[in-house]
């Protein structure tokens, strides 16, 4: 395994944190972001699709990169053990197969993984690689509630 592998963790699933979605604050980041009754009224929702208030789904995927970032600054990387300084996590170009499997109600908690499944040089920047990630949530239940594919530029000279 290579230096850049052990600090990507490739291939090793990291959990990053767990979060109860309460009813207040769905419905404040739905008011703001997406104002659909099932997100936003109690009452009316229990006559949607879903029967009851759930959280947007671009409220869950938030919340995932909010305990992506926090457990990077919390917990850190693992030691660079590897020539030449540090990687550097830079942004992201974008995601890929953004699902979402069930419906987060108020009330429930959910965990939000990353798994690093590979990196590569980019040709275009020298110095830097793609690095890519598959990024997942789980409700109480163990069931999956939220899937995509992320990529993140990394500064690794």
């Amino acid at each position: 395994m290579s230096a850049l592998d052990a600090f990507f963790r490739i291939g090793e699933t990291v959990t990053l944190g767990a979060h109860t979605f309460g009813a207040e604050e769905i419905k404040a980041f739905a008011r703001k972001y997406d104002s659909q009754l099932f997100h936003v009224d109690e009452e009316a929702a229990k006559g949607t699709l879903f029967g009851a208030l759930c959280a947007s789904g671009w409220h869950t995927a938030a919340t995932w990169m909010k305990y992506n970032l926090k457990h990077r600054e919390d917990a850190g990387d693992p030691p660079w053990q590897g020539p030449g300084p540090r990687p550097e996590f830079g942004p992201s170009p974008g995601f890929e197969k953004m699902r979402w499997f069930k419906p987060v109600y108020a009330g429930e908690t959910v965990t939000f993984t990353r798994r690093a499944i590979n990196h590569r040089a980019l040709a275009t920047r020298p110095g830097w690689r793609l690095l890519v990630l598959i990024s997942q949530a789980f409700d109480s239940k163990g069931d999956k509630v939220l899937e995509f594919e992320s990529s993140v530029l990394v500064k690794t000279g």
